[in-house]
Parts: structure tokens; C-alpha cells; sequence
């Protein structure tokens, strides 16, 4: 919400010396986020003032239309002779009003003013546009054209009031009276300790029989519907620039009278309005659901396909609006347009201002499910004032009287749904015990009646609660109030002692290594929300039958475009390394731990548990019944170099043996030993693919799989080419390992080296040998690396050799060759008897 302070000026009698810094500080102290104080005409200097166009002069020789314009500017000049001035712009004639910066001057922007010669000739000034002088957009597409009842030679500045402070306020949605200057205003009142002058405190007429026809067919939707009608308006009149520029200034475009009118009220009391051009309607006006399959077109010219939860308005034709989000094209206000034979100017003279309440939840699926949030929308699902439909549309009614020449219909209707005040019990020292801080009673009562509820009571205290403010529902909410206003500053500050005999769980533990671990190996931790769209499995190549594919869906998700709970990791972090990548950032390893949520298909409905008291084993029982499988896994992705070249030599570039290797710290992290297998499985390329596992309860488990992705996933996803990825589940780690990690026993004694390389056939996987070896070589063996795969004639068709590296040691005395070569010989006997191994040379 935008708030122009000498807008905010109008309800508040704030000192003169006070400025939108100093407003801003009392604002935020009271609890309201004002994120900028944006000072408009900062370095603006004039002379700056209204001129009118004498003589236009086309210049044709040059490639663009160039006009050189003689304009009046008065004594502002110094001379009281015509200015003259080349310029561009099309959208103005002789005789028109418009604004001159003189030479001298200076526009926002350090933008210096003076004499210069352009296009052969001689300009001394500029005439202005908006852009120019910083006020937006206002439609027109050019320079400013005035009203022609401003004198000559006025100072401009003043009149387009375009110096002034403006503070932008990012509301919440719990907050939404405070999108609109009788919230702020009222705010801003309390923290000066001021008077309010409250803009809907108008006089409205009852409501009769003979207004305008409303139906509501649906109360719970829509609980309140004012309904007032204008005629006799002028087509031609225009906005007035008090007008036009407080909506700039809040950060709207001014589009023509009766809606600038609209949108006017709506930013002063926070009630979105509606006008309807009556000659457009047909029959009277309802509120209703959609009906399925029903097509409107709204305003900025989609035809949209309603769902039966869309509220929409109608008459007689069907839908003309989608109620609380934005009215249809079909009873759209006419611009004003001249009539090509007689030249009269047409457009709408006679309106129908609506001013209704809709339900919040309901406006603010509609907004979600059509992807259309506007500036009504925005305030229904936030909460608006119920009472101030009547007023709103009052105000509305005075402003098209006044400003077009209109004239009010006598029928008033108001069809309001009967409700009651709401009401809260609280003991008044509930604030007390909340903040730790003794207010007292007459402090409570005196901060609740600011923010407007009436308070009954002594001890125990009856709190009703205002219209405008719906997030008040419970005692906690009005300590809330008390304390915002008397100052979060103000609370003392008691660090909380902590128990003793409590640390880390090991699960936590184990999280906590497994991230230092992959930290240290120079990944970078890129969190991501748990959330997917189901297109991105496709992307990924999983099969039909795939369990990942078996999501849980959101009933309401934060983006339609992902509304599912992620089943792997994978996703978030390839998206995470496509950003970087785009952004320049090429040698990327990430890494993520976090939940997935894997359905089985046996989950119960929840039942809701009772508040009055703890749930008992079985409810709380039922309740993670309801819920998905939820294992915490791990995943990197690597993509780039690795090794980055250097004085040192060449680098080299990720490969699907740094995801395995990744895989096999997380593991060591864990105190378990991978056993890596080739395996086929999506997204990874079925060459480059590796099945992780770990030996659980003496049995080997599936832990997880690493390699290099599969090239369409990679073109699916635009990812750098050969990215590579590994995930794991870590309860499973968890669940191999042997508990604390011990640290390695470190031996005095020298190490013994022997290597050994064999000859297996081609299908027989490395990781088989090796289990071979490392079990026949016994006690004695420290570690064994293959380092070298070797293929070709040499070894024979069908053949590969596997040359590894055994490291011998004992630790109570130096080993002798024959006890090192009665250990390799005997690895090597057991991987010939498991594997088929052939000692190569033999």
C-alpha cells in the first residue's frame, strides 16, 4: 500500500515539522512494515509552470515529426513574450493548456534545463510529459494536456502537487484494513496520540424499495450488497489532477472519471467498488455461483471458463462479473467518444455503484484458480470492513455529483445478510501474563478502545470486537494489540534457561555430519521447497508404474503449477542448478537434505483431535496413520568442472564417478561401507548408472543411486550438458550404521603394498571382485582402490582386467613379504573362486 503523507494529512493533524522518515519510525514501532519513503520531486527546481500553445510549426525534413511550438507562458520568463520550444509529441493542438519547464530548471533526475539548438532550431524550455516529471504513467501517452480553466504562468509544481513523500507499507495478510488510508490513517492517529477524522463517517441514506434490483442467491458468498445508481453524468468530463494524482501516487493509472472515482474510494476507506453502465445491464443485478462450463470475458479481455466455486454477478444474460476479482467487458463504462455525424461526444451517463462484502476464502480461490489477482482481490481475501459498504458507496455517489455532473437516484438497496457483533472474553490481565510485562487494567482497556473494540468489565473483561478488524478472534490476538502498542521495544529481554541432560538425537547427528561432509568436499547446500508440479516426472522419464510418481496433493497450494509434495529431492535441486547455470555460474555442486513423502496408498482419513485436552496414544496414533511415509534423504548435483585448471595443470569436469564418490562420503558419514552396482533407473543415463546399497540386519538394502543423468532428461530440464546426480535415503544409512563412528586405529608400524591385477569377464561387476578380495585377504588388508580398468587384445575379446592396490598393515608388528604375499594370494584365490578372476601374466 502506497500512502502519499499529504494525503494521509487529510485524517490526521500530524505537526508540520513531521516527516515520512518520522512516520515511517512511529508506524513500524506500532507494528505496520513500512519497507521505503519514497520522496517524489527530490532535486525538482523551477521555474516549472502552465503555458498555452500559441502557434505549431511541423518541421517535415527530418525522419521523425518534429513540432517547433510558440507557447505563452506569462511573466514566468521574465519577459512576458512566447516561449519558443521544440518538441515531439503529437497528442496536443493550439490553444491547449500544458506544462513548460523553463530554462533554469532542473527535473528529477539532476536533469539540468537550458537553451539548446535541435533540429535547426532554438529551444528554450521543454513542454513536459508525466515520465518527465516523475508522475507515471497517466494515460495519455504523451505530454500533459490541462484543464483549460488553469491560468497561464501557474506554478506547476504546486498544482500537479509534485513534491511530496510517499510511504510504502507491505501489508500482511492479517493486516488488511491497513490497505487503505482510513487503516493507516487510523494507525497513524493511535501512535501520535491524535484525533481521526474518519472518512466513512458520512451521512447514508436507509435503504427503500425502489433502488436497483439485487438478488443474492448465495448470503455465505456474498453477506452484504449495496446497490446506488447515478444519472445524467457528462461523458466528457474528465478526472480532476487532485485526482489523478493521489492515485498515481498510490500507484494507479487514472483511466477515466467514473472508475478513477471507484478506485479513489477504494484506496481512501478500503471497500472495492464496482460501476456497471445501467444501459448495459439487463434486469436485475445477482449474486450467485458459477454454473460449470459458464464463459465470461472480463475486463482486461480473456474469456474465462468458471468453475462452480467461481462467485460471480449476473443478470438476466448470466454472469457480467466475477464477484470480489474483476467485472466483465460486457458492462464495461464507455469511453468518452465523439459522434462521427453530429460530433456530440458519447459515452456513459447513467452508472449502478456496487458495494458489496464477499467471503474471503471464496474470492481468494477464484483470484487463485483464474491467475487473476487485482487490487479488490487482494483486499476481499484480506478482509474488508462490512460496514463500510454503505458508506463507500455514499462517498462514491457525492464524488460523481460533484465531479460529473450526475445526479442521485433516490432508491437505496442494501440486501445485508443479519450477523451479530463478535465478541471475545479475556481476563484483563491476559496481556500481562503474555508479555511478562504488568499493564494493567485500565492500559488494556484503553489500547483496545483505540484500535476500536468496546470493553465491558472489571476483572474479566468483554471485548467487541470492530468490523474492520476480522483478525481479532481470540484473546491472544487483542494481547497482541495491547503489546504492539505499548511497544515491542519496551519487553524486557529473559533469555530462556535451557534443560540440562538434552543434546542432539543421533538421527540429528548424523544429519549434521553428512552436511559438514559434503560441505567440506566443496558442496554448496541449496534448500528447496517441498513442492513439485507432476510435468516435472515426465521431464524426469519416470515410468508409469514408478512410485515416485504417487504424490500428495495439496488442497490448497501456494502455485497451482506446483500443487504436489515432493517424492525425491532431484527436482529442487536440478531447478536450483538450471538458475545458477543461467546466471553465470557454470561449476556447480550442490546439495540438499531434507523429507520426501512417499503415499502408500493405506492412509486413513484424519480425525480432528480434541483441543480441550491432550490427544490420548491411539488419536495421536490415528493421526500418523493419516500421514504419508516420510524419509529423509540426501542429494547432490554436479554439473561443470570438478577440478579447475590452474598453474597446477588441467582440470577435469564432473562425471558420473564424482556423484558415486559422493554417495560413498555421505555413507563414510555414517560409518557404512556402499557396495556400488550398475543399474538401470530414471532420471539416470542406463550406462552410467549406479545402484548404491548397505548391508542392514546382515541383509544388502538399496540405499539410493547415483550417475550421470539421462540426455533427454538433461535437454527436458535445460541443464548443462552430462549433469550428474545422487540421492540417498538416510534412514536407511541410518539404520546400517553400527552407531558412533569409531575413529580409525592409527598404526606405527610401515604399510605393505601389493598389487594385483586380474583378468573377469566383461558383465562381472568390479564391486564383486573387490568384495572378494577385501574378504579373502583378511584381517591384515587396511584398504584396497582399484585404479586401473584395462580392455583390448592384449587381454581378449570379452575380457576386462582390474588392477587394485592392497595395503596391508598390522598393528603390533611390521609385516614380512611372505605374510603380505600369503594375504594377497590368498584375496585372489577367493575372488578366482567367486568371480572367475585370472591372475593376469599367470
Amino acid at each position: 500500500m502506497r500512502v502519499p503523507l499529504s494525503w494521509l494529512r487529510e485524517y490526521v493533524d500530524l505537526p508540520a515539522t513531521e516527516t515520512g522518515r518520522d512516520v515511517q519510525a512511529k508506524l513500524i514501532a506500532a507494528g505496520l512494515e513500512v519497507e521505503t519513503v519514497e520522496q517524489l520531486g527530490a532535486g525538482l527546481k523551477g521555474p516549472l509552470v502552465v503555458g498555452q500553445v500559441l502557434t505549431i510549426e511541423e518541421l517535415t525534413e527530418f525522419k521523425k515529426p518534429i513540432r517547433f511550438c510558440t507557447v505563452d507562458v506569462g511573466q514566468a520568463n521574465g519577459t512576458g513574450e512566447p516561449q519558443e520550444i521544440v518538441c515531439g509529441a503529437r497528442n496536443f493542438s493550439v490553444g491547449d493548456k500544458v506544462v513548460v519547464v523553463l530554462p533554469g530548471a532542473v527535473l528529477p533526475g539532476d536533469f539540468a534545463i537550458a537553451a539548446r539548438k535541435t533540429y535547426g532550431r532554438t529551444s528554450h524550455g521543454m513542454i513536459c510529459s508525466g515520465d518527465e516529471l516523475g508522475m507515471g504513467d497517466d494515460g495519455s501517452g504523451g505530454i500533459i494536456v490541462l484543464p483549460p480553466e488553469h491560468e497561464v504562468g501557474t506554478d506547476a509544481i504546486k498544482l500537479l502537487e509534485l513534491v511530496d513523500e510517499v510511504l510504502d507499507i507491505a501489508v500482511t495478510p492479517d493486516r488488511g484494513y491497513a490497505l487503505s488510508m482510513r487503516g493507516v490513517a487510523r494507525e497513524t492517529a493511535t501512535a501520535y496520540g491524535l484525533p481521526l477524522r474518519d472518512p466513512a463517517l458520512l451521512d447514508v441514506p436507509g435503504p427503500n424499495s425502489y433502488g436497483y434490483g439485487v438478488k443474492v442467491a448465495d448470503p455465505v458468498g456474498c453477506d452484504s450488497f449495496t446497490a446506488r445508481t447515478v444519472v445524467g453524468l457528462e461523458p466528457e468530463a474528465r478526472s480532476p489532477i487532485w485526482l489523478q494524482r493521489r492515485l498515481q501516487k498510490a500507484g494507479m493509472r487514472p483511466i477515466s472519471l467514473a472508475v478513477d472515482i471507484t478506485n479513489y474510494v477504494m484506496l481512501e476507506l478500503g471497500q472495492p467498488l464496482h460501476a456497471y453502465d445501467r444501459s448495459r445491464l439487463d434486469g436485475p443485478i445477482g449474486v450467485r455461483r458459477a454454473e460449470p462450463g459458464e464463459k465470461l470475458t472480463t475486463l482486461d479481455g480473456t474469456t474465462r471458463v468458471l468453475d462452480a466455486e467461481d462467485l460471480v454477478i449476473t443478470d438476466n444474460r448470466g454472469p457480467i462479473g466475477l464477484a470480489g476479482v474483476m467485472g466483465g467487458a460486457n458492462t464495461e463504462i464507455a469511453d468518452a467518444a465523439p459522434d462521427p455525424e453530429t460530433g456530440r461526444i458519447n459515452g456513459t451517463t447513467e452508472v449502478v455503484i456496487e458495494a458489496a462484502h464477499f467471503d474471503p476464502v471464496a474470492i481468494a480461490r477464484t483470484a487463485r484458480r483464474h491467475k487473476l489477482s487485482s487490487e479488490a482481490s487482494k483486499r476481499f481475501e484480506r478482509g474488508v470492513d462490512p460496514q463500510a459498504a454503505a458508506a463507500a458507496a455514499q462517498r462514491t455517489v457525492d464524488l460523481l455529483v460533484l465531479l460529473a455532473g450526475g445526479t442521485a437516484e433516490g432508491g437505496v438497496t442494501q440486501v445485508v445478510a443479519p450477523s451479530a457483533p463478535r465478541t471475545i472474553a479475556m481476563p484483563a490481565d491476559h496481556p500481562d501474563r503474555v508479555a511478562g510485562v504488568t499493564y494493567g487494567r485500565e492500559t488494556v482497556v484503553r489500547r483496545l478502545q483505540e484500535v476500536g473494540c468496546d470493553v465491558y468489565g472489571q476483572d474479566d473483561l468483554v471485548v467487541t470486537v470492530p468490523s474492520w478488524r476480522p483478525d481479532l478472534a481470540e484473546p491472544n490476538d487483542l494481547a497482541e494489540e495491547v503489546i504492539r502498542l505499548e511497544g515491542y521495544e519496551n519487553l524486557p529481554s529473559t533469555l530462556p534457561t535451557p534443560p540440562s541432560g538434552r543434546g542432539l538425537t543421533a538421527r540429528q547427528r548424523l544429519h549434521r555430519r553428512v552436511g559438514r561432509a559434503l560441505a567440506g568436499a566443496g558442496y554448496v547446500e541449496a534448500p528447496n521447497y517441498p513442492f513439485i508440479g507432476e510435468p516435472v516426472l515426465d521431464q524426469l522419464g519416470l515410468d508409469a508404474d514408478d512410485a515416485r510418481r504417487r504424490v500428495v496433493k495439496l488442497v490448497n497450494p501456494l502455485s497451482d503449477e506446483e500443487p504436489a509434495l515432493r517424492t525425491t529431492l532431484l527436482p529442487g535441486l536440478l531447478g536450483a542448478l538450471r538458475r545458477n547455470d543461467g546466471r553465470g555460474s557454470h561449476d556447480l555442486a550442490l546439495f540438499e537434505t531434507g523429507l520426501v513423502f512417499r503415499p502408500t496408498g493405506e492412509e486413513r482419513p484424519a480425525v480432528t483431535p480434541p483441543v480441550d485436552r491432550r490427544p490420548t496414544d491411539e488419536e495421536i496414533a490415528s493421526l500418523n496413520a493419516a500421514l504419508p511415509r516420510q524419509p529423509r534423504r540426501v542429494a547432490v548435483v554436479l554439473a561443470g568442472a570438478r577440478e579447475q585448471d590452474g598453474w597446477w595443470g588441467k582440470g577435469r569436469p564432473a562425471d558420473w564417478a564424482d556423484a558415486i564418490e559422493a554417495g560413498r562420503l555421505v555413507a563414510r558419514a555414517a560409518g557404512v561401507e556402499l557396495t556400488v552396482r550398475a543399474d538401470q533407473h530414471a532420471p539416470w543415463h542406463p550406462g552410467r548408472c549406479a545402484a548404491l546399497y548397505a548391508t542392514v540386519d546382515g541383509e544388502e538394502t538399496l540405499v539410493g543411486h547415483a550417475g550421470e543423468l539421462h540426455p533427454r532428461v538433461v535437454k527436458a530440464l535445460h541443464l548443462p550438458d552430462r549433469t550428474c546426480a545422487m540421492e540417498l535415503e538416510l534412514d536407511v544409512l541410518e539404520q546400517a550404521s553400527t552407531g558412533v563412528v569409531q575413529a580409525p586405529r592409527i598404526s606405527t608400524f610401515p604399510v605393505a603394498t601389493q598389487d594385483v591385477a586380474l583378468v573377469v569377464a566383461n558383465d562381472v561387476p568390479a564391486a564383486d571382485v573387490e568384495s572378494a578380495l577385501r574378504e579373502g585377504a583378511g584381517e591384515l588388508l587396511e584398504s584396497i582402490r582399484l585404479f586401473d580398468v584395462f580392455t583390448g587384445e592384449q587381454i581378449g575379446e570379452g575380457s576386462k582386467s582390474l588392477a587394485y592396490a592392497l595395503r596391508f598393515r598390522a598393528a603390533d608388528r611390521t609385516l614380512t613379504v611372505d605374510e603380505a604375499s600369503a594375504a594377497r594370494d590368498a584375496a585372489v584365490s577367493l575372488a578366482t573362486e567367486r568371480t572367475g578372476a585370472v591372475l593376469r601374466g599367470a
